[in-house]
């Protein structure tokens, strides 16, 4: 390390030569001139201090190069008297320039050193200010580039809060959309399943109560339906006014205090039935206009989503009820078709009767099901039991004409057997697409046996006086209308007196859940468990064997039953023409239906 230029400064002048020492050191070392005019700005002030007291002593010193290859010019100053209680003042500063062998004390006089001192300090003033002058230009140019990234900033956030609000708008936009959305969904789910809980029924008076039980009270507070009887209106209890207007005009009405605004729907004043709150009358209509169905709004007013929902429902509706009406007429019609063809029961000297027939409850409640009983000239008693496959107006027709056919035939003194065999004939012949089944017991007067055929029928049951019970078991034969020819034959079995024949359709024995066999074994221990004196009341022995076999809920096919009861004759000699005398015991009494529909309107 070179030795330091030790000074010892007492007065100005020798502060003066020690600044003017240290310029010339750090301008010969190369000290940049910012630093340099600091340090030797900070070391002037420092000696300025010290010459207020009694002096100092100030070392400069110039370190050799460290490991970043910079050396160092340190000044240190020591106030005197030395070892004093105040510390010394080191200041250092890096020169990049070469280092000198030596620091030598220049010999300069008083004055020339101050004034080369001043002027030193005006070069180094100059220097700083020149240099702050850079800075000033460069922090105006940092200045103006801020600016100009302030405003692009500011640019930016405008667009990013004009893109916000895009967004946000958006967003709302999509929000609603998604509500629509989901409210059109709920309107066409409960559109599609109200639609698809009144279409399954075809009962008038249930599709309406399913419709109220439905719209009430998420859609309506009210509903209200007028049907119309046939083309008129029917009469009786107060009707809105808007009511009226849509059944006259066939067009939705609104009645309210403001405007509805429902698509399709015309305006009206305020109903007065319904003052406070608004209503919308939709006319009930496909090919003709049915009622009118009237809606009181659950709130102030309808939505209008919800109206163009209710229009439509409301066309759903007429085409159940018209579905649901025309059904009733086919109902009614087929079933007074069907119940004319079900005779009354005559009465005969030595043997009593008794029949029930019960509709399906499954589609139009009527079939092929039917019984008979009639005489034959010769006096002697048919009765008839027989099913026609299948169900509707059709299978009704046919069994009318083997109804007539038979008692056509049985009008020529013909047997079980022949007659079955004729109408097997007439039936392949008219009816190649149905077939039937049939049983035929001939009752003679005085004759203790009966005969019987049948044709694919269930077999019939016989309960001795005792309570013995047995099936007709001899094969039947074909089915009449099947397309083979056959010639059904007579079967004979005894009936003593106190005995009962029971003749039933598979309606009474056949269910999905057990075979036939199952249900004629289930029906003849009902037979044999039969008490001997019910046996008297044969209209109610009929009514205890229906019960336990058939349930109401379960019946897909018809029922019908004829309970044929032997008792000792009560007297009375053949007449000229065949027939006994007495054999009809006054007038003849219709067959009661266990659980019938009531008749039609």
């Amino acid at each position: 390390m070179i030795p330091p230029d030790v000074r010892e400064v007492a007065t100005a002048s020798d502060a003066a030569r020690a600044r003017r020492a240290a310029a010339r050191l750090t301008a010969a070392l190369e000290v940049p001139g910012v630093e340099r005019a600091r340090f030797l700005t900070a070391l002037t002030e420092r000696l300025r201090r010290c010459l207020d007291g009694d002096g100092a002593e100030l070392a400069l010193t110039v370190e050799a190069p460290g490991p970043d290859g910079t050396a160092r010019i340190q000044a240190t100053v020591r106030p005197l008297p030395a070892g004093g209680p105040a510390s010394p003042w080191r200041l250092a500063v890096p020169c990049p320039g070469p280092v000198p062998g030596s620091l030598a004390h220049p010999a300069d006089p008083d004055e020339p050193a101050s004034t080369d001192a001043v002027l030193a300090a005006d070069e180094e003033t100059a220097a700083v200010l020149r240099r702050l002058d850079e800075v000033e230009e460069l922090l105006r140019l940092h200045r103006e580039e801020l600016h100009q990234t302030n405003q692009g900033v500011l640019a930016l956030h405008t667009e990013l809060d004009s893109a916000a609000l895009v967004q946000r708008g958006l967003l709302d936009a999509e929000r609603a959309t998604r509500g629509e959305a989901e409210k059109a969904r709920r309107l066409l789910t409960f559109l599609t399943d109200v639609s698809a809980a009144v279409t399954a029924s075809l009962d008038h008076e249930d599709i309406l109560r399913r419709l109220a039980d439905r719209l009430v009270p998420d859609y309506a507070s009210q509903v209200g339906v007028w049907l119309f009887d046939g083309n008129e209106a029917a009469t009786g209890g107060a009707r809105p006014a808007a009511a009226v207007t849509a059944a006259r005009t066939g067009r939705p009405q609104h009645a309210g205090r403001h405007p509805g605004g429902l698509p399709g729907t015309e305006d009206l004043p305020p109903s007065a039935l319904s003052p406070g709150r608004p209503v919308l009358c939709i006319p009930l209509g496909v090919r003709r206009i049915l009622g009118v169905l009237t809606l009181t709004a659950p709130g102030d007013r309808f939505d209008a989503d919800t109206g163009v929902m209710l229009v439509e429902l409301a066309r759903r509706i007429a085409v159940a009820l018209e579905n649901a009406l025309r059904y009733e007429q086919h109902r009614d019609t087929a079933e007074t078709l069907q119940r004319a063809q079900l005779t009354d029961l005559p009465a005969a000297d030595g043997l009593r009767l008794a029949a029930r027939y019960l509709p399906a409850t499954r589609g139009l409640n009527i079939g092929g099901d039917w019984y008979d009983a009639f005489f034959q000239p010769d006096g002697s008693l048919l009765t008839v039991i027989g099913d026609v496959t299948g169900h509707g107006l059709h299978a009704a027709v046919v069994m009318g004409q083997l109804r007539t056919a038979l008692r056509a035939y049985a009008v020529d003194g013909a047997g079980p057997a022949e007659i079955l065999t004729r109408l097997h004939r007439m039936l392949r012949h008219q009816q190649p697409d149905l077939y039937a089944t049939a049983t035929i017991a001939r009752f003679r007067p005085g004759d203790p046996q009966v005969t019987w055929a049948s044709a694919g029928h269930p077999p019939g049951v016989v309960r001795a006086p005792r309570g013995a019970v047995r099936v007709l078991g001899s094969k039947p034969g074909v089915m009449l209308g099947v397309p083979v020819p056959f010639t059904h034959r007579d079967h004979t079995t005894g009936l003593e007196p106190g005995s009962t024949l029971l003749l039933y359709t598979d309606g009474l024995v056949e269910r999905r859940s057990r075979g036939i066999d199952t249900g004629i074994e289930l029906l003849g221990r009902a037979l044999a468990a039969l008490d001997e004196s019910a046996l008297e009341d044969l209209d109610l022995c009929a009514e205890s064997l229906v019960e336990p076999l058939v349930h109401a809920s379960e019946r897909d096919d018809d029922v019908c039953l004829l309970l044929c009861r032997s008792v000792p004759p009560q007297g009375g000699a053949p007449a000229a023409d065949g027939r006994r005398r007495g054999r009809l015991t006054g007038v003849p009494r219709p067959a009661r239906a266990f659980g019938e529909r009531p008749s039609p309107r």
